[in-house]
């Protein structure tokens, strides 16, 4: 285990249909598998806790993307209210399942430079800072990942419709610490996004 003082876990929320994108966004292939499953090794190289994948859409296909990891997965079947009901989903399986976790780390798999090193970053600022979100901040804002200690918990079940973490973080802004993370504005939402991660990953090999 890494050298967390509290259990953490970390939840991937990769429910979603990716409509702009036309076809799945978890299943794109990046380095060698999937976006998805890239995500997925990051979290678990971090060795804090369980990982956790809430899965909606293309639930089998999705699924599958991650099979042979260390990896817990919540069927989110009403993924379509928005992304509220995933971090429920994620949140209610991991306490159900863990329940001494002391936090829990909320992170998307559409985010390709979300590393090891990144989710540890939040891990240590939280138990440096001791404040309830340790948030990575980007473009002059602060989302995921995200770090909720367990005190948010009910807060976050509480949350409707296509309010994610980022919404929380903004209500309670004296609660909040920042990690600089610029690397966490790239996002893949397009075709075309996607292929400037591919033309950017190209030109580092």
């Amino acid at each position: 285990m890494a050298n967390c003082i509290h259990h953490y876990g970390i939840v991937i929320l990769a429910a979603g249909k990716s409509s702009r994108l036309g076809s799945p966004k978890q299943l794109l292939p990046y380095m060698g598998g999937t976006l998805l499953r890239h995500s997925v090794q990051e979290a678990i190289d971090v060795d804090c806790g369980p990982v956790l994948v809430v899965t909606g859409a293309n639930g089998e296909e999705v699924k599958d993307t991650v099979k042979g990891l260390s990896v817990e997965i919540a069927e989110n079947g009403g993924w379509d209210e928005g992304m509220a009901s995933s971090l429920r989903v994620g949140l209610h399986q991991m306490l159900k399942s863990h329940p001494d976790t002391d936090g829990i780390i909320f992170m998307v798999c559409d985010q390709p430079f979300v590393t090891k090193s990144v989710l540890l970053c939040l891990i240590e600022t939280q138990e440096k800072e001791q404040k309830g979100i340790t948030a990575a901040g980007y473009g002059g804002k602060a989302g995921t990942p995200a770090l909720f200690h367990r005190s948010f918990f009910d807060r976050l079940m509480e949350l409707k419709g296509d309010k994610g973490a980022r919404m929380l973080i903004a209500s309670y802004p004296e609660d909040v610490t920042v990690v600089p993370f610029e690397d966490g504005a790239i996002d893949i939402d397009t075709r075309e996004d996607y292929r400037r991660l591919i033309n950017l990953q190209n030109e580092k090999q």
